[in-house]
């Protein structure tokens, strides 16, 4: 007979969410496809999202941001492309094994800078609400800054 002790965490313990187990039923954004993994509803999470990105070859994001929540981007396969600012005038890639940090509120796009690799990432977002805010950027800059900077541990390199 099970102790109080481990009954209470069979039920309330570790959950795992298999690949064919995904939910497609969450909020979207033109040019890529979400899949929630862990959330309230699947896996009992109460501070965290996380779920599965697929962006198709050439394909690029509509340009949305997330509201109050911070999002970490892992990319898994493919080369991402991130645009972000009021005119989507910053611009910085990613491989596979990089880690991309998007703060609250940050306009951004995600773009598979590859013509011929679907782009696959793992996000994770500080907040169960499902905030994904489209936005109409009629201003974009059409020659974006690289940016190389990473953090105050890593500064830019030096011109």
């Amino acid at each position: 007979m099970p102790t109080p002790s481990e009954s209470k965490w069979r039920l309330r313990g570790v959950r795992v969410v298999h690949a064919g187990e995904l939910d497609l039923n969450t909020p979207q954004t033109p040019g890529m496809n979400r899949a929630a993994a862990i959330t309230n509803a699947r896996a009992g999470a109460e501070k965290l999202w996380a779920g599965t990105v697929v962006i198709h070859p050439k394909a690029k994001t509509g340009a949305h941001h997330h509201g109050a929540l911070e999002s970490v981007i892992y990319v898994v396969t493919g080369r991402a492309r991130m645009r972000w600012g009021d005119r989507l005038e910053f611009t910085a890639e990613a491989g596979p094994g990089d880690f991309i940090y998007v703060p609250p509120y940050v306009p951004h796009q995600e773009i598979n800078a590859s013509d011929d690799e679907p782009l696959s990432c793992v996000v994770v977002r500080s907040g169960q609400e499902p905030v994904v805010v489209n936005l109409d950027l009629p201003n974009e800059e059409p020659n974006p800054e690289q940016v190389h900077w990473v953090d105050n541990i890593h500064p830019e390199p030096k011109a």
